[in-house]
């Protein structure tokens, strides 16, 4: 009958990079949804238009400073406008001008005066066909009936008039003041009809001698308007921006908008932008993890949570401080790398800030400040909280935090005109809040964590390692023995884990538990046994010796299930004789046997596995040392040298040592380190006389 195959986990029907990889698209879907749906279903924006009536009064809803474009063009205009015309020096050249073409005219006139074969209906006829000087019929008459005294006294006062008006500045501006002035320029000894004739003589030569410059006066307008600096428009919090009932101006608009306040007509690009952040993110995360191929992300379950927590991270960012003015200073943001700095390490915690910072900040009117907010402390935050073996720890980490973010916050707010000292305390005052917040949460999600993931972190190792703890009191009172030599070996591991940077705290637990086992039969084990009443199974079945010997990684790994303790400690109990025979009654059994090939040498051979980590196999090699040592007391160094050399032979001939990353040079240290901590232990004493006296 063929067996039933065991129902699989539907994760483990797909290969792990596939998993992964569908991990990865889900949560950036999910993020880009995060981070698009606050738009759509914002309804703090008005759908608000210039030359509308507002149907509601519109607040402010935090402290803002923007460069407001509309004053700024305004007050631009009225600078460009305030710059009066500017006008060439006056030409003299222009005067010379006129006053001869003045005098060319009389000249003519004279002229026509003198003509004795003209008739005097010709005459008039002459003078009033004249282009340039329009002469009434009175005045044209007057000119023929003077005689020539008087016509030359006339003659000379309109060009001593003339050069008397042309030496002054005359623009198009004021020409017709400068003509109309004419008249009491005349000299008072003329009549009022000659000083009108003088009048019309005079006053079509005056012209503009100083010449409008459009190009100077341009640059001067020019340079009106770049002198004025960009006008800052300033709200605090709570202010009206808009009244019930107000008709929206060009610069309401413009402060609506700057607040984010306007619903947008088309947000197509808004949504593309989005789209290609998230993108690049994932691309990245993908691209970085695929190169780095870190150990901590192999379980799909470690990675279905970070994916988790991140989106609820962003989730809760983007749907609750935006547009807020405090409320993003006190999200415990930070909480999320120390909380994987811890769990799994620092460099996965300093990527997924990385893109949780940005995400958080990404589209914000504070996006680059806001951001910085978030990486900065959190990054310092993770340098300082380092292993975190202690609760002190995580509150230095929430001091680094609180810290730094009122760093971030002096750097961004000092130079800011609308943030005064009141609110840069408050944001002060937030930040370290957030300090504290993000420490704590730090402490509650790695607690959920370790229970989720089955992960082992230093607080909860060093939980395990307290002597109180139920199934290390359960050892001590049932198989003291045991327990002594699990403290022993632990020392020994302890000091050789430090010395090849394996995770000795790690190793230091896992060998205090791995003996666990020996507890539900301890006076088997020699260590358990009163020294005068050892008993050495001779008398017992090879097979049956062996058996129970087995049974105690079995029943470890029973006891270890039973006080939950966490895979990664069973993985000590289960690997720490891998998968070698009990090595003495497997002889035994060969030498009692009639027929030395039917033993089977299965029935003598742990379940394994072999060690699969460096911590695991530090274990067997210190555990088979301590052993070792014990039974042969080695005199000197050179003897316990022999025997650390022949332990670590013995281990790697086998191959238990071959799914470790132990390098030669690791063995080499751990040897070294052995010898270190064993002479510390085996160091020869005095032997004290006897205090009997003798009779």
């Amino acid at each position: 009958m063929p067996k039933k195959t065991k129902k699989k986990n539907n994760w483990k029907r797909y290969p792990s990079g596939f998993a992964k990889l569908l991990i990865l698209v889900i949560t950036a879907i999910l993020v880009f949804i995060s981070i698009v749906l606050p738009d759509v279903f914002n309804n703090s924006v008005y759908p608000l238009r210039i030359g509308e009536v507002a149907t509601q009064e519109v607040i402010a809803p935090y402290s803002l400073s923007f460069e407001s474009e509309e004053l700024t063009a305004k007050v631009r205009l009225e600078a460009e406008a305030s710059v009066d015309p500017i006008y060439l020096p006056a030409d003299p050249s222009i005067g010379r001008h006129q006053i001869e073409n003045l005098k060319t005219m009389l000249y003519y006139i004279s002229t026509v005066r003198q003509d004795p074969y003209a008739t005097k209906e010709e005459k008039l006829s002459d003078l009033e066909s004249l282009t340039f000087v329009k002469l009434s019929s009175d005045s044209a008459e007057r000119i023929l009936s003077y005689n020539d005294i008087r016509w030359s006294e006339i003659e000379n006062e309109a060009s001593n008039v003339l050069e008397q008006v042309m030496r002054n500045t005359i623009r198009t501006s004021n020409l017709n003041s400068v003509k109309a002035n004419i008249p009491s320029l005349v000299n008072f000894s003329f009549s009022e009809d000659q000083a009108k004739v003088v009048n019309e003589l005079v006053s079509p030569f005056i012209v503009p001698n100083s010449i409008f410059s459009q190009e100077q006066t341009d640059e001067a307008r020019a340079a009106a308007k770049s002198e004025i600096e960009p006008i800052t428009r300033s709200f605090i919090t709570g202010e009206t921006i808009v009244r019930r009932g107000q008709l929206i101006q060009p610069v309401d608009w413009e402060a609506l908008n700057a607040y984010g306040l306007i619903q947008p007509e088309n947000n197509y690009q808004d949504i593309l932008a989005s789209l290609i952040i998230v993108i690049v993110l994932t691309i990245f995360v993908g691209v970085y993890f695929t190169r780095r191929k870190l150990s901590q992300l192999d379980n799909i379950n470690s990675v279905g949570l970070i994916a988790l927590t991140l989106l609820i991270f962003i989730i809760l960012a983007r749907f609750f401080i935006i547009n807020r003015t405090i409320l993003p200073y006190i999200y415990p943001m930070a909480a999320f790398g120390l909380t994987l700095s811890v769990i799994f390490n620092l460099e996965i915690g300093i990527v997924f800030t990385l893109v949780l910072g940005i995400l958080s900040g990404y589209g914000t009117n504070k996006g680059l400040d806001l951001t910085l907010f978030y990486i900065v402390p959190s990054l310092i935050g993770m340098l300082t909280i380092g292993k975190a073996r202690r609760i002190a720890s995580f509150f230095g980490a929430g001091v680094a935090i609180a810290l730094a973010g009122v760093g971030i916050i002096m750097a961004y707010r000092l130079g800011d005109s609308v943030t005064d000292w009141i609110g840069i305390a408050s944001l002060s005052a937030a930040s370290l809040f957030n300090g504290i917040a993000s420490a704590s949460l730090t402490l509650i999600l790695q607690f959920l964590f370790s229970q989720l993931l089955d992960v082992t972190t230093p607080l909860r190792l060093l939980d395990l390692a307290r002597p109180d703890h139920p199934l290390l009191q359960h050892i001590l009172r049932t198989a003291p023995g045991s327990y002594q030599h699990s403290l022993q070996v632990s020392n020994l591991a302890e000091q050789a884990a430090e010395a090849i940077g394996a995770d000795a705290l790690l190793v230091r637990v896992g060998a205090i538990y791995h003996d666990c086992g020996k507890s539900t039969n301890p006076q088997f084990f020699i260590e358990n046994q009163v020294r005068d009443e050892i008993n050495s199974h001779d008398d017992i079945d090879p097979i049956v010796a062996a058996s129970t010997i087995i049974q105690h990684v079995i029943d470890g790994e029973g006891l270890a299930k039973k006080y939950r303790l966490p895979s990664r400690i069973i993985d000590f109990i289960k690997e720490h004789h891998g998968t070698l025979l009990t090595q003495y009654q497997y002889s035994q059994a060969i030498k009692l046997a009639e027929d030395p090939e039917s033993i089977d040498e299965e029935l003598f051979r742990y379940p394994g596995p072999s060690p699969r980590s460096k911590e695991t196999a530090l274990l067997m090699l210190a555990d088979g040392m301590e052993a070792r040592t014990r039974a042969e007391l080695p005199r000197d160094e050179e003897q316990l040298r022999s025997l650390a050399k022949k332990v670590i032979e013995y281990y790697e001939s086998r191959g238990q040592l071959s799914n470790t990353d132990l390098t030669l040079k690791d063995l080499h240290t751990i040897l070294e380190s052995f010898i270190s901590t064993l002479q510390g232990v085996h160091h020869p004493r005095i032997q004290y006389p006897d205090s009997k006296k003798k009779s």
